[in-house]
């Protein structure tokens, strides 16, 4: 290797140990400050949706929108040039949130308002578990994931059949109130149904006849029972989840390291129940 490749080789180094290493004090104090800086880009947006500052620090507003998007994407950049693999990087959760922060940016060039959507740079906050070493709370956010995802398949068969039930009683409601009570076309009855099922309740569509709001007091009942078997589904899961002490590294089913040695799921071997083996 030349000297020039060798300086360049360390110089990457450098830069990784910095961006993406928050373990080291430069590290550390990087990831600290690129926080502060997307607070920072937040509050500007804030700030610059409220008439008054608007209208009164327009141009300085604009002006620091546009440093900060500069500062964003010499840092991607940088994390693109410095990473190890850097397709893995680009196409991992934390790469993929990376560009689309910087996307309002330059979204704004050809889209008023465009700018506002800054604040999907909130999403590269949940960095902040991983620079202050909170692994507690990425192992009870790791059971949510976990509970989300084996609770999938119910919901969505849950979803489909209310989807189903507003799509029905909503073409009811149409044929029995009809266009004079607000109920002008099939898709804005069912838009009434889903307000009402859900008990949101806006008002700017009510049945006027007898048999119309019966229809609508049973689908109010009704709802009552729907909001709750999406909360009951999932929170099964996460007591599984939570019971079973931890997931599989393969798949990331929620698995019983105790009394497992391979994992129901995919089959994976589980190391707690290797070493159990080993024991007896």
């Amino acid at each position: 290797m030349s000297q020039e490749g060798g300086q360049t080789a360390r110089l990457r180094r450098k830069i990784y140990i910095i961006i993406f290493r928050s373990d080291t004090r430069a590290g550390k104090a990087f990831d600290i400050i690129l926080l502060w800086l997307i607070l920072c880009s937040i509050f500007l947006v804030f700030i610059e949706s409220v008439q008054g500052f608007r209208e009164t620090y327009y141009r300085e507003i604009r002006f620091a929108e546009w440093v900060f998007t500069a500062v964003f994407t010499l840092e991607y950049l940088l994390r693109v040039y410095s990473a190890k693999s850097r397709r893995a990087y680009v196409f991992s959760f934390y790469g993929l949130v990376d560009l689309l922060a910087l996307v309002p940016g330059y979204l704004s060039l050809f889209l008023q308002g465009g700018q506002y959507f800054v604040v999907l740079r909130a999403v590269r906050l949940l960095r902040v578990f991983r620079i202050l070493k909170l692994s507690r709370y990425l192992v009870e956010g790791h059971v949510l994931v976990t509970a989300l995802r084996n609770s999938a398949y119910k919901i969505t068969v849950f979803l489909s059949a209310v989807i189903a039930l507003v799509t029905i009683v909503g073409t009811i409601m149409y044929v029995v109130e009809g266009e004079n009570s607000g109920f002008s076309s099939i898709p804005k009855s069912v838009y009434w149904a889903i307000v009402t099922i859900t008990t949101v309740g806006y008002g700017d569509i009510s049945p006027i006849t007898p048999l119309g709001q019966f229809i609508a007091s049973v689908l109010m009942i009704i709802g009552y029972g729907i909001i709750a078997v999406p909360t009951g589904i999932v929170s099964v899961e996460m007591a599984r989840a939570s019971a079973s002490g931890s997931t599989c590294p393969n798949c990331q089913k929620a698995v019983d390291l105790n009394t497992a040695n391979y994992c129901s799921n995919c089959g994976a071997k589980l190391k707690a129940g290797a070493r159990a083996d080993e024991k007896k």
